[in-house]
């Protein structure tokens, strides 16, 4: 009989925030499901480039991740990074704060766009695949540096305007697929399943981490409303951990198409009642944030064009050099439009000045910090 899904939730503050992290990790047993031989990539999350609270992974969920590993014998670690459309993968470590803890703690950094960290191979996997092989007739093409080794995902908790929630299954959407992964966007559940699928394949092992003091409420997982929730969560079930977050924010995990998929495909638990949640500080059952996704000016486009009545049209738009002016749009709306226009900075700036997430986010400040060659390992 396979062991229940376990998922760690606790309750954490910042001035102990980094050993929380520890501590959470420990509680889901962690090094029970990573293979210490093997080197191990650090997964965060640069959901928008420019700072913003909820949408990307925080510094001391990095910092916290990568002190628990090196003490728990992980010593060949990795941080791996990715670029999206819209985002920039340099401007992101930069503004988020990542560089001073990867220097720090000795931890180089890779590009999986850049051609001297890494290339690119067609993977066949083994498992059957629901949308990937038919998106991609041609093969579906993997980063080569992710096989036999451990991934530890660092997601944050929000909405996510076109999967309703996101974390885990999602972060290894931009890790796996080339830049023409929004020829998976109308199948994106799926995609998300597939992925999960080919991951248990390639890797050593899987972990997530998953920061939950400020979750992000609204259309994520750029404009959203940033709400203080103090928790952390791990778990080496992406599935399990997903479910667990999309639960405390209001929604039914099995009514999210990919959590159900990956649960009924074997993939993970879905279901709250068959898993193990170790908590503390929290009752996880009696939670509900009251979440709602809402759109945006992006995800109107989107819905349009990828499920509404131009879903016809969406190769036209998508799979073609047409789709540079939606980037272009997207780019402009979010960082020229929205962010400073539409209260993105304004909600930064509170942030930092009222919250004690805030503050701490302070404390790891890059803004004079000269980074060494990423490539290399860094100093000691």
């Amino acid at each position: 009989m396979a062991a229940r899904s376990k998922v760690a939730v606790l309750k954490t503050k910042p001035s102990t925030a980094v050993e929380d992290v520890r501590r959470v990790m420990q509680m889901a047993d962690y090094a029970e499901h990573l293979d210490p031989d093997a080197t191990t990539i650090i997964k965060d999350n640069i959901s928008w480039h420019l700072l913003y609270p909820g949408a990307n992974t925080t510094p001391w969920q990095l910092e916290g991740t990568i002190i628990e590993l090196k003490n728990g014998g992980f010593e060949d670690l990795v941080c791996v990074q990715n670029k999206t459309v819209v985002t920039d993968a340099y401007k992101g470590e930069r503004l988020n704060n990542y560089l001073p803890v990867l220097y720090r703690y000795g931890v180089p950094i890779r590009y999986n766009f850049e051609p001297k960290d890494m290339s690119w191979e067609v993977y066949k996997p083994k498992a059957e695949m629901l949308t990937l092989d038919k998106v991609f007739p041609t093969g579906v093409r993997h980063p080569d540096f992710f096989h036999g080794k451990n991934v530890v995902h660092l997601p944050t908790t929000k909405c996510h305007i076109y999967t309703t929630t996101t974390g885990s299954m999602k972060n290894a959407f931009g890790g796996l697929l080339d830049t023409r992964r929004h020829y998976c966007h109308p199948t994106i559940h799926e995609t998300l399943v597939d992925l999960l699928a080919i991951q248990k394949e390639i890797h050593t092992g899987i972990f997530t981490v998953t920061d939950a003091t400020t979750a992000g409420n609204g259309p994520g997982p750029r404009t959203m409303i940033p709400v203080q929730k103090d928790l952390l969560l791990a778990s080496s079930d992406p599935v399990a951990i997903d479910a667990v977050s999309s639960a405390m924010m209001g929604f039914d995990p099995m009514s999210l198409p990919y959590l159900r998929l990956a649960h009924e495909r074997g993939l993970g638990c879905a279901r709250l009642e068959e898993m193990d949640i170790v908590e503390e500080g929290v009752d996880v059952r009696k939670t509900n944030w009251n979440f709602t996704v809402g759109d945006n000016a992006a995800s109107k486009i989107g819905d349009l064009l990828w499920f509404g009545p131009l879903k016809a049209l969406n190769k036209l738009a998508f799979q073609t050099p047409l789709v540079y002016a939606f980037i272009f749009g997207s780019f402009v709306y979010h960082d020229y439009v929205w962010y400073p226009f539409g209260g993105g900075r304004a909600v930064v700036d509170e942030w930092l000045e009222t919250s004690p997430w805030g503050d701490l986010f302070k404390t790891y400040d890059a803004s004079s910090f000269v980074p060494w060659d990423r490539r290399l390992s860094a100093p000691t």
